[in-house]
């Protein structure tokens, strides 16, 4: 089966991590949305549609580590597609349609739809043009996916996805050997090759799974609970508290506590401080005591705050959405709720705002511009630091992510 994924005019709900990579590359549970779409659809060949800026992303970071022939922003041809929204996460199994229809949602918005349409293009898609709207015509039929419409509704799913890529891994690795530290239900536990786990540990998967990736360290006297996933070679300070719905990702430094979040790889936060409820991207560093307010004094629903937007996000608990390359400096405090967009640098004493837009440098003296070539720089350090190359795609998305913003953040 032929499987378009689309970005779509939604792409922007789910800033800031989409003002750096497509849609479909969000981190939820132990993997990808598009690692979860091409696992549950089992497409014959695939095909990318997403924005222009984002094709050579695409083809350094995506198409190599995909197993199945692969196509960006290329037109249908005269073989049924199975056209899918990247904001797609699957649960459970999909049953493919056999003649054409389609899934609406709210405001005549298209989810999916099965279709033999030759010439619809991903231009059609993001200008709704008449060809486009003209799928609305077609059957309608029950969507059999969660669509996630903001990136709050993955912070609100993770358990869900945790539980659902443990059950669908393959290999589960090994189970650990007896050792100082205590295991609770330890069939639910899943560990790689080279995972070091210092004594006086607590890895407990009485309430779900946990899976543990090659290469992990879990230092003394730290309590790991289920359902979690620990990424390749990430670091876990000892005393750190991982808990429940917690992702992290791969070569990523954990500490103090950590509760209900996803965490994109690369990103530290290795020292004491709560971070709960949130969503932090990749080669981000949270200075020590760093917390983050997940819940209002009222009890009341928390509000997202996006440029001059208010968004009801439907929750009780939520903390903060922070972009790629976002820096806090020791004791930073972050409201319910708070926006952080993609390379700001928070080094102020007091309550950060609500709402801090992309490529900003916030200190007593206010909010201001944090340089496009400074970013570049602090950037290239980060990655010298890990032993990475800045390369010239980096520096494409880094002005790409400038362009965006005001967009995303209006």
């Amino acid at each position: 089966m032929h499987v378009v994924l689309f970005e779509g005019i939604r792409w922007d709900s789910f800033a800031p991590l989409s003002l750096t990579r497509p849609v479909f590359m969000a981190f939820s549970g132990m993997s990808t949305l598009l690692e979860k779409q091409v696992r549950h659809l089992q497409p014959s060949r695939l095909t990318l549609w997403v924005r222009p800026q984002l094709v050579d992303y695409c083809r350094v970071n995506v198409v190599p580590n995909l197993r199945v022939p692969t196509k960006i922003n290329e037109p249908l041809d005269d073989e049924p597609a199975l056209m899918m929204s990247a904001r797609t996460l699957f649960l459970s199994r999909y049953e493919a349609p056999e003649q054409e229809c389609v899934v609406v949602d709210e405001g005549n918005v298209i989810r999916s739809a099965f279709v033999k349409r030759p010439g619809l293009n991903p231009d059609d898609v993001m200008q709704r043009t008449r060809r486009w709207l003209d799928l609305l015509d077609l059957a309608q039929t029950m969507p059999q996916a969660r669509l996630a419409e903001y990136l709050w509704d993955l912070i609100d799913w993770n358990e869900e996805a945790l539980v659902a890529d443990s059950i669908a891994m393959l290999d589960c690795g090994q189970r650990l050997p007896a050792g100082p530290y205590h295991l609770i239900n330890e069939e639910n536990i899943c560990v790689a090759q080279d995972v070091s786990i210092a004594p006086g540990c607590v890895i407990d998967a009485s309430k779900g799974p946990i899976n543990i990736s090659r290469g992990v360290s879990i230092g003394a006297n730290s309590v790991i609970s289920g359902p979690c996933f620990i990424g390749e070679y990430s670091r876990i300070a000892p005393l750190t508290v991982v808990r429940a719905g917690a992702s992290i990702g791969r070569v990523c430094r954990g500490g103090g506590e950590i509760s209900n979040s996803i965490i994109n790889n690369y990103t530290n936060k290795a020292h004491e401080g709560y971070l709960g409820d949130s969503y932090v991207g990749e080669w981000c560093n949270l200075g020590a005591g760093t917390t983050t307010s997940n819940v209002k004094n009222t009890w009341g629903e928390v509000t997202a705050t996006i440029g001059t937007r208010e968004f009801k996000t439907g929750r009780r608990s939520l903390g903060s959405l922070i972009g790629d390359h976002a820096t806090t400096s020791i004791g930073t405090r972050l409201t319910t709720g708070c926006y952080v967009g993609c390379n700001c640098l928070l080094a102020g004493s007091g309550l950060v705002p609500k709402f801090v837009p992309s490529f900003s440098f916030w200190t007593q003296k206010g909010m201001e511009r944090f340089d496009l070539d400074k970013a570049a720089e602090v950037g290239r350090r980060m990655f010298d630091r890990r032993d990475r190359a800045w390369t010239a795609l980096h520096d494409q998305l880094l002005r790409y992510a400038a362009e965006a913003a005001p967009i995303a953040e209006r």
